[in-house]
C-alpha cells in the first residue's frame, strides 16, 4: 500500500482558486509482516533402528554435533557385530602378513628367500593393513549411526518421533531452524507494489513495542499470489539483532520508495459526481469540469494522480455549488 510521508506547506488563505503546482512527494509502502525462518531443515533417520534417548523438546537450542538422540534395536546391534568381527578378522590376517614378512626378511639376510619372496611379503602386508583400515572406518561409521547429532546450529522447532518409536531409513526425527536463519515476510498490495525491488530500505515496527529497527530488501517475488500480494523479504540491515527479533514476532514494515513529482490541491477542490471526481478549471472562456483521478490524502489536502497540468486554475472556494450551479432551476416544477 502506498503512503504519503512529509508535509506539503500551501498558502490558499482564502482565494477562490489557486495555482497547480507539482511537489515533491516522498512515498514509501506499509505492510504487515512477520519474522519466520528462512528455511528448516529436517533431522532424518539414515538407517532403520529404535529411538532411544531423545534429549530435546520444541524450543530446545542445540549446537552442531550435539547428540540428540540413539538408534538401537537388534538390526543396528547386528550390524555394529558383523563390523567389530570384520575388524578383528582383518587384524588378525594383518598380524600373519607382518609376522610372514618378518620371517622372509630373515631368511633373504641369511640368503635363504629370493628378492620377489621379500617384496610378495611387504605387499601382502600392506593390502592387509589396508584392509585394517577399511574395516575399522566402517566400525567407526557403525558406531556413528547410532548416534543422531545436530548438523547445524539451531532451534528445535518440532519433534516428528518419540522415545521407542521404531524409525525406518529416512524417516524424519525432529526439524531444526538454522541458527540466524530468520527474516520479515510481507504482502504488499496494489499496483505501487510492482515497484519495490531488492536493495530498498525500510523499517520493521514490533506489534508488541519496542525500538523500530532498519530492515533491507533482499527478495521480491516475480509474481502475485492468489489474493494479489506481492511476497517481500527483508532482512535486518545490520548484523545486531535485537532481543525481539524471535520467530513468529509480528509488526510493521515500511519500505522507503523514491520521491516523485505530483500536482496537490485543496481537498475541497475536489467533487464527486456519479462516482468519478471532478475539478472547476478556470478558462478564459469560463469554469469547466475537469475529470482527475485523485491520489494519496493527508489533512486538507489530496494529490492528483492524473488529470490535472501544472499551471492551471482551479477553484477552491464553494466548488461543489458552482460545479452543480443552475441544477435547481432544471429541476423546478412548472407553475
Amino acid at each position: 500500500m502506498l503512503a504519503l510521508a512529509g508535509t506539503l506547506r500551501m498558502a490558499v488563505a482564502d482565494d477562490a482558486d489557486v495555482t497547480v503546482r507539482l511537489y515533491a512527494m516522498p512515498r514509501f509502502w506499509t505492510a504487515y509482516g512477520q519474522i519466520a525462518p528462512t528455511a528448516i531443515l529436517a533431522v532424518r533417520s539414515v538407517d532403520p533402528g529404535t529411538l532411544r534417548g531423545l534429549r530435546v523438546v520444541p524450543g530446545s537450542a542445540v549446537a552442531a554435533g550435539d547428540v540428540l538422540a540413539h538408534l538401537g534395536g537388534p538390526r543396528v546391534q547386528s550390524r555394529l557385530t558383523a563390523c567389530e568381527q570384520a575388524l578383528r578378522s582383518a587384524q588378525a590376517q594383518e598380524s600373519a602378513a607382518r609376522r610372514a614378512q618378518t620371517i622372509v626378511q630373515h631368511e633373504w639376510a641369511n640368503q635363504l628367500a629370493t628378492r620377489q619372496a621379500v617384496e610378495i611379503a611387504r605387499r601382502d602386508a600392506q593390502v592387509a593393513h589396508a584392509a585394517v583400515q577399511t574395516a575399522a572406518a566402517r566400525l567407526r561409521a557403525a558406531r556413528a549411526l547410532r548416534l543422531v547429532r545436530a548438523p547445524v546450529s539451531g532451534t528445535v522447532i518440532a519433534l516428528q518421533a518419540a522415545d521407542g518409536e521404531e524409525m525406518s531409513a529416512g524417516e524424519t526425527i525432529l526439524t531444526l531452524m538454522p541458527a540466524g536463519g530468520l527474516w520479515i515476510g510481507a504482502a504488499y498490495y496494489g499496483a505501487d507494489a510492482a515497484a519495490l525491488h531488492v536493495g530498498m530500505i525500510g523499517r520493521f515496527r514490533p506489534a508488541g513495542g519496542g525500538d523500530a529497527i532498519a530492515v533491507r530488501v533482499v527478495a521480491v517475488a516475480a509474481g502475485l499470489a492468489a489474493d494479489g500480494s506481492r511476497s517481500v523479504g527483508l532482512l535486518p540491515a545490520s548484523a545486531a539483532r535485537p532481543a525481539w527479533w524471535t520467530d513468529g514476532q509480528w509488526g510493521r514494515v515500511e519500505v522507503d520508495g523514491p520521491p516523485r513529482q505530483m500536482a496537490a490541491v485543496p481537498t475541497s477542490a475536489l467533487i464527486l459526481d456519479h462516482g468519478r471526481w471532478w475539478v472547476l478549471v478556470r478558462t478564459a472562456q469560463g469554469d469547466r469540469p475537469q475529470e482527475v483521478t485523485p491520489g494519496p490524502t493527508r489533512g486538507w489536502q489530496t494529490w492528483i494522480a492524473s488529470g490535472l497540468q501544472p499551471g492551471q486554475r482551479i477553484v477552491v472556494r464553494n466548488a461543489f455549488l458552482e460545479y452543480h450551479r443552475g441544477i435547481a432551476e432544471s429541476f423546478q416544477p412548472p407553475d
